[in-house]
C-alpha cells in the first residue's frame, strides 16, 4: 500500500458525503504538489474492483465515490433543481426479488441513483 493510495483512502473516509476524483485530487495535490490525478483514478479503479468503494452518477457531469461500508443507501435525484432525496433500501426489495424471478438477474442494487423531477419542481412545472 503506497503513501498515495492511503491519502486517497484517507480522503474517502474523512468526506462528508460523495466525493468525485477531482475532489479527491484537490485533497490529495496538497500533500503531495508533484503527484497527478491518474493516481487517483487507478487508485479508485483497484478500490472498485476490490468492492471498498461504490460510484455513482448524481447526473451533474461527474461520478462520485463512496466508502462502500457507508453504502447501502440510495438517492432520488430531481433533474430540475438538483435535489437529492435519500430512499430506504427496502423500497428496492421488490424490484431485486422481480429481477431475479423474472429474468434470472441479480441486480447490484447496494448504491444507486434514480433521476427524475422532485414534487417541488412538479408542482411549479418547472
Amino acid at each position: 500500500m503506497t503513501p498515495q493510495r492511503m491519502l486517497v483512502i484517507e480522503t474517502l473516509h474523512n468526506a462528508d458525503g460523495h466525493i468525485s476524483a477531482e475532489e479527491i485530487y484537490e485533497q490529495f495535490h496538497r500533500r503531495y504538489p508533484y503527484s497527478n490525478i491518474s493516481t487517483v483514478y487507478r487508485t479508485l479503479e483497484l478500490l472498485k474492483r476490490l468492492n471498498l468503494v461504490s460510484e455513482t452518477n448524481f447526473g451533474e457531469g461527474c461520478v462520485r465515490y463512496h466508502v462502500a461500508e457507508k453504502s447501502h443507501h440510495h438517492h432520488l435525484v430531481c433533474r430540475t433543481c438538483g435535489d437529492v432525496i435519500d430512499l430506504d433500501e427496502s423500497v428496492l426489495y421488490p424490484l431485486k426479488d422481480t429481477l431475479i424471478r423474472g429474468y434470472g438477474f441479480e441486480a447490484d442494487l447496494r448504491h444507486i441513483a434514480i433521476p427524475g423531477e422532485c414534487s417541488d419542481c412538479r408542482r411549479k412545472g418547472r
